[in-house]
């Protein structure tokens, strides 16, 4: 499920970065990658805490000037964290480890990976993707490690949200601290509504109240808190506006605050909460995923369709086709071959090329075009245009769809791009394809005509007959080629012969299983273009096309990749680790 997380939050990322920042897309973009930021660092988390003992975090967060850096230092009792009247002074979580060996926040390190860990003091405004972790020792708190973290509000917090992401998600307990002008704030209601499914205790301090004001002021932040959330509203520190005075006072609720929120931590209910979590945003995060699998689901029909026009066509302009069929012609001629009487044979083979002498020599001048063209047969021809067609039925359903799909326009004009790119590729692949198929399907004839001979052979009288009808059948023909002066094309010698055999075989006693032969060749013809021809490599080529759509513009994420995280999901509530 991490892995998921990770891939999913990743796509965002690149898609997000090719959108323009001011429209609603980017926004709700932004929202699905802080929540999967903060998962993401929430199930590194459970991951830590399963492995090693790990000591517990305090959040301090808050909008800018709300005083957070000040409430670190009165937690700590010493000026641990910078302070300053400037918005956004702190852009870095900078932990504070109370009380702790070294050895104790390890885990730190790989909880905040992607973020450079540096000293305190080296830490840079102009670089924002570090962090630091220094050492204190102070009175009053527990082991823990204090977060200063950095204002959510400023005009550069979404520079640096990583890191505040981050930090939310390894706390344990959240201080939130605002001031009277800040707690209304949208900016800090998203956040509160962003953290309430990984269920935190979150402490509360309102800062720089003024007297008269601090009833008024607490009742209005409960009531916006029972607006946003659904759990009860948390306990209330008001610290008043005091310039120069005392807070020993606050410090001590402050500190009895903190240690009531760490005792509300469950830590044996983390993976229970990341589940929750996870279920409460699943639908949202896949929302765009949806709209580009139906899509591509879609796009599957429309290849499906294409393909199986194709083979009806290729049955109508090939298979059936009177004048173009000759596969059961090949083997015949191959079975006349096998008819030849020996010590005939070597005769009439050697009267063939003499007499073809005038044309071969003719031929020769154009060898390689003649041997280049001998590659291609009425079936190549027409899988050839088949396959043609098909793409640019593809490209018309395409148009269409660009019209009909308003959601998912940017995933059809990527597609038209990527198909008008790999046309000719995919075209000559087919073609180079076609030929591998016809020079493998020869065994195939081959075998057909052995099996002829073979029933042939169990009526020797037939057998007889028919060699008979060859041999007389080639005695025409060199007569003929006499007169002729020469002959060269091949269909000269075959035909007559071919003619000679089909009429002998119908009208014998093997006619019926002559017939059957041919039907079988056609039909195995017919399953091997279908499947290994149109199914396996046109289909699936044409299928694979949106893989090849660029990453920064789409998701592709499988619906398998998805059936696999729900499935982890689903199976959950029986145990199923999800870190």
């Amino acid at each position: 499920m991490l892995e998921f997380i990770t891939t999913l939050k990743q796509r965002y990322l690149s898609i997000q970065s090719g959108i323009n920042q001011q429209s609603s897309q980017w926004a709700s973009y932004q929202a699905c990658i802080e929540q999967l930021t903060l998962i993401e660092s929430f199930l590194h988390k459970g991951a830590l805490i399963e492995q090693r003992e790990h000591p517990l975090h305090l959040a301090v967060i808050g909008p800018t000037q709300s005083g957070k850096s000040t409430l670190t230092n009165l937690l700590l009792n010493q000026e641990a964290a910078g302070v300053s009247p400037l918005a956004g002074f702190t852009v870095h979580p900078q932990g504070f480890a109370v009380n702790l060996q070294d050895d104790a926040f390890i885990g730190i390190t790989e909880h905040f990976a992607g973020l450079q860990e540096v000293p305190q003091f080296a830490l840079n405004h102009e670089e924002y993707d570090c962090y630091s972790v220094s050492s204190v020792s102070a009175e009053g708190l527990p082991a823990c490690v204090v977060w200063d973290t950095p204002d959510f509000d400023s005009i550069d917090a979404y520079s640096y949200k990583k890191g505040v992401l981050k930090t939310l998600a390894l706390a344990d307990v959240l201080l939130l601290v605002v001031s009277k002008e800040k707690y209304a704030d949208q900016s800090v209601w998203e956040i509160m509504a962003l953290l309430e499914p990984l269920q935190q205790p979150v402490l509360v301090v309102i800062n720089k109240l003024a007297p008269d004001s601090e009833r008024l002021i607490i009742e209005s932040f409960n009531e916006h808190w029972q607006q946003v959330r659904h759990d009860n509203s948390p306990a209330v520190l008001p610290i008043l506006y005091s310039k120069g005075g005392n807070l020993a006072d606050a410090q001590a609720e402050l500190h009895n605050l903190i240690l009531t929120g760490f005792k509300a931590v469950k830590r044996k209910k983390h993976q229970d909460v990341a589940y929750q979590y996870i279920k409460h945003y699943w639908q949202t995060w896949l929302l765009p995923i949806t709209l580009e699998q139906e899509a591509q689901k879609q796009w599957q029909h429309i290849i499906d369709n294409a393909i199986a026009e194709a083979v009806i066509v290729y049955q109508r302009d090939y298979l059936e086709h009177p004048n173009h069929y000759d596969t059961f012609q090949n083997a015949l001629a191959k079975l006349l071959t096998l008819l030849e009487i020996p010590g005939l044979a070597s005769v009439m083979a050697q009267s063939r090329k003499i007499l073809s002498w005038p044309l071969r020599k003719v031929f020769s001048i154009g060898r390689q075009a003649v041997k280049k063209q001998s590659l291609a047969t009425q079936e190549t021809i027409i899988l050839q245009q088949i396959s043609e067609h098909i793409l640019l039925q593809l490209g018309d359903q395409i148009l269409e769809q660009l019209e009909l799909a308003q959601d998912n326009q940017t995933w059809w004009k990527a597609l038209n791009r990527q198909l008008r790119q790999d046309k000719l590729n995919i075209l000559q692949g087919f073609a180079q394809s076609t030929l591998v198929y016809h020079e493998d399907f020869k065994y195939e004839i081959d075998k057909t005509a052995q099996g002829l001979y073979t029933k042939l052979e169990e009526h020797p009288t037939i057998l007889n007959g028919l060699r008979l009808t060859r041999v007389s059948a080639d005695a025409a023909v060199l007569a003929l080629a006499v007169q002729a002066g020469g002959i060269g094309l091949h269909d000269l010698i075959l035909a007559p012969a071919m003619l000679s055999v089909t009429s002998y075989l119908a009208e014998s006693a093997v006619g019926g299983y002559f017939s059957r032969a041919e039907k079988e060749l056609k039909q195995q013809q017919l399953q091997v273009v279908k499947h290994v021809l149109l199914h396996n490599n046109l289909q699936q080529v044409l299928a694979n096309l949106p893989e090849k759509m660029a990453q920064d513009t789409h998701f592709n994420i499988s619906a398998e990749q998805i059936a696999t995280a729900e499935a982890q999901l689903k199976a959950k509530p029986h145990g199923l680790r999800i870190f």
